[in-house]
């Protein structure tokens, strides 16, 4: 009467799960979220350099840039004409950003008041080193030459070319120019429209996913269709997104249901009845929506690689079913249900023990998006566990279950199984087995670069990689973070980090950089170059009198120049400067203030990969100036999770051991063997095959633990009752989990790839090996000897 309480109470619990999904999934309140960066580390000691980290990706995460491009400028207009219409009706979607001639016009006449103090580097240095009749020379030169550089207004603004020369160094910090009211760069043969959009909603939204990269899409097929040769490159964060999510999805359909059909052919051919399949279904059914309901409570989000993970709960899940049903199948029919589940409850207690302190150990590593994985599959067990304590012993009677096919013939196979005994025969096995394990442990080889785990569609990455050197753009996971005490003591950190990357722009190392004080010099320098125009330029016998006289001009005019541009040099501030259009294209480099002090970012462009080391070196030294590498910097840290995990797998060891050892005594190394020489073997054959070893695969061998050990414990648990029930349970268990977690081998994600081959070997490895560790009734010495 009791368990039929118990029954009915987890009935009512189930239905209030049901309704709970019911109205998340079809009130939409579930989006699963597919922002790739869930993955990443959390940078919790440094507030300021995880806001520029962070400030970096969102600056351009919602951008969607796109180059059209064909041999003829007129082409390349016309494609690009093409490309725009389809996206014009869309504008509340994906919205043109507008920058032509009239833009960058506007953003000079916005410099104007303060063009005096706008200086190039090369103006700068020959205004200290040039004679005057240099400077004369210069002034004539473009007065009456037509070859002579830039102009911009009136001769008398600028008789020197001193902000000409300052705006043709800003423009050279992009190969991007304006042309015929469209934004134009060249390269390898082609010639190319910019085109940058905005996205309003959020790059990592499913709904704006379904939206845009289909309208992408049918914006290139009008290009081809417009001028069938022009090529069109395009990169945003929403295309890498929505081929994360639509790959992800295709993996959880086919590592759900590829799982799903395994265990339903297994189930049949065990025990020849529909019955079997459809608890075991509702075991599973009932641990995936009880983890997702919790989920949801305790994160208020789902990530979709949480979805794909927990799809292979599937074959974990089922083992708690199975050993029931195997028990019930080869049990005295004279010994009811509740019965047997209450002989059985130990065991099955620990099992469920020892897979939630394997999940748990995933719960450690700071990646957020692997902590969902493990609470929702840790949840789903625990669901799992209870459906199958609560209502199997009920809806399954003695005379439910008869042996099929692989029953029959499995427990004759297994009981020819060989043992381990201590023998001569047994120790030259384990000997070989040794140095096995040790040769391929001297051949593994550790890979912790993020970028191993890149999982985007080739032609993705390689457009990505062509639009940024035709852009020049700046990396934006490479840069020099400087901080200060106020916006000005920033802009004076700044420029003395330029005098140190300038040689290296002349070693190739890079090709230049982007920095605000590039447009906002810092008040010191404002004034020292405020001293060097007045000294060298308007002084009264200076080149601007000379020039007066030769262009047969009087004294007043040279004073009425000189007044003039002293008038164009109105201190600029930074806070002015970032409210004005000129500044739009370099907002992101500034950070503000971020956890009482202020901050901004030295971008760098033309990076060579091989020159990181030196320009790590170059902030060495330098108060406020921090070298941010976030690709090795990842790296790092997976490198160094991987080393904390190793450790955290030998004390989970350790832990189970412990937990085991008042049940099992001198049996208790006979439970945890298979598992612990199965991850030997795993790693080894890792080692042999060239793999390199990274954190994915520490953390599949510590869920390995909790899965392995379950077999142990299945053929531990009924070693004195001469039964083959553990037998069969251990050969279905291990099959169906190599269907979930062993399908997780063939994810396009490098890390579940990873996770998923550890698992596929491992579990192979611990039913190969779990049987060879029990001793039954008839070798009572073998076990005295040994334990």
């Amino acid at each position: 009467m009791t368990h039929k309480r118990l029954a009915l109470l987890w009935a009512l619990i189930v239905c209030l799960l049901v309704g709970h999904n019911a109205w998340l999934w079809l009130g939409k309140r579930i989006v699963p979220d597919t922002d790739i960066l869930a993955l990443l580390p959390l940078e919790e000691r440094d507030a300021v350099l995880q806001e520029s980290f962070t400030h970096m990706v969102d600056s351009a995460q919602q951008r969607v840039v796109v180059l059209v491009g064909a041999r003829e400028w007129i082409d390349a207009g016309h494609a690009a004409d093409a490309f725009r219409a389809v996206l014009a009706p869309h504008a509340e979607l994906i919205a043109l950003d507008t920058v032509g001639e009239e833009g960058q016009a506007n953003w000079l006449a916005g410099l104007q008041p303060h063009a005096t103090l706008l200086l190039g580097a090369a103006q700068e240095k020959q205004l200290r080193e040039e004679p005057a009749a240099f400077w004369t020379g210069n002034a004539l030169a473009r007065l009456y030459s037509a070859f002579s550089g830039p102009k911009l207004g009136a001769f008398r603004d600028d008789p020197f070319g001193l902000f000409a020369g300052w705006a043709q160094e800003r423009a050279g910090e992009t190969p991007v120019r304006p042309r015929d009211g469209r934004l134009f760069v060249a390269g390898e043969g082609r010639q190319y429209v910019l085109l940058t959009y905005t996205m309003k909603p959020s790059a990592f939204s499913l709904g704006a996913q379904q939206r845009v990269v289909p309208l992408l899409d049918e914006a290139t097929q009008a290009v081809r269709q417009a001028v069938p040769a022009a090529e069109v490159i395009k990169a945003g964060v929403v295309l890498h997104a929505a081929a994360a999510g639509s790959q992800a999805s295709r993996e959880v359909h086919t590592i759900g249901l590829g799982s799903l059909i395994g265990i339903v052919l297994l189930t049949w051919l065990t025990f020849r009845s529909v019955k079997p399949i459809g608890l075991t279904l509702l075991a599973i059914g009932v641990g995936f929506l009880g983890a997702l309901s919790v989920c949801w409570l305790l994160f208020g989000r789902i990530h979709l690689l949480t979805l794909v993970f927990g799809a292979s709960l599937i074959g974990v899940a089922q083992d708690y079913g199975i050993y029931f049903l195997c028990h019930r199948l080869g049990a005295d029919r004279g010994l009811d249900s509740p019965r047997l589940l209450r002989r059985l409850l130990p065991g099955l207690g620990l099992t469920l023990l020892a897979a939630v302190i394997g999940y748990m150990g995933l719960a450690l590593t700071p990646f957020p998006g692997l902590r969902h994985m493990a609470v929702f599959s840790a949840l789903g067990l625990v669901f799992a566990w209870l459906t199958v304590v609560c209502w199997f012993p009920l809806l399954i009677k003695a005379d439910t279950l008869r042996a099929g096919p692989i029953a029959r013939r499995y427990r004759l196979l297994v009981a020819k199984w060989p043992r381990f005994s201590g023998g001569p025969l047994t120790l030259v096995l384990a000997a070989l087995l040794g140095v096995f394990v040790a040769l391929g442990w001297s051949r593994l080889k550790t890979n912790d670069d993020i970028r191993s785990l890149q999982s985007s569609p080739a032609a993705l990455v390689s457009d990505q990689v062509k639009l940024g050197k035709l852009l020049d753009a700046p990396s934006p996971v490479q840069y020099y973070l400087v901080r200060g005490a106020s916006p000005d003591e920033v802009l004076q950190r700044e420029e003395a980090l330029k005098r140190r990357l300038d040689p290296m722009v002349n070693e190739g190392h890079i090709a230049g950089y982007q920095a605000l004080s590039n447009w906002v010099p810092s008040a010191r320098t404002q004034a020292e170059r405020l001293a060097l125009v007045e000294a060298k330029l308007l002084g009264k016998n200076g080149p601007l009198a000379a020039l007066a006289r030769e262009i047969g001009e009087d004294g007043d005019w040279a004073a009425q120049t000189a007044a003039h541009l002293r008038s164009t040099a109105a201190p600029i501030r930074l806070e002015t400067f970032m409210h004005s259009q000129a500044s739009e294209p370099w907002r992101h480099l500034w950070l503000g203030q971020v956890d009482g002090v202020y901050a901004s970012i030295v971008g760098l462009r033309g990076m060579q990969y091989a020159s990181i080391p030196v320009l790590g070196r170059a902030a060495e030294g330098m108060q406020g100036v921090q070298w941010v590498d976030k690709v090795g910097g990842i790296s790092s840290v997976l490198g160094r999770y991987r080393a904390y995990m190793g450790w955290v797998v030998l004390g989970a060891y350790a832990v189970v051991f412990l937990v085991l050892l008042p049940r099992y005594r001198g049996r208790t190394w006979r439970v945890l063997a298979p598992t612990a020489l199965a991850s030997a073997l795993t790693l080894a054959l890792l080692g042999y095959v060239g793999q390199g070893l990274q954190l994915f695969h520490v953390l599949a061998l510590m869920l390995l633990l909790g899965v392995g050990v379950d077999y142990g414990i299945f053929m531990q648990e009924e070693h004195e009752r001469g039964t083959d029930a553990p037998w069969l349970a251990v050969g279905l268990s291990a099959a169906s989990t190599l269907l979930g977690f062993g399908l997780l081998g063939l994810s396009g994600t490098p890390a579940l790839q990873a996770f998923g081959l550890t698992m596929l070997l491992g579990t192979a490895l611990v039913w190969l090996g779990a049987p060879c560790f029990t001793v039954t009734k008839e070798e009572p010495h073998v076990s005295a000897v040994l334990a």
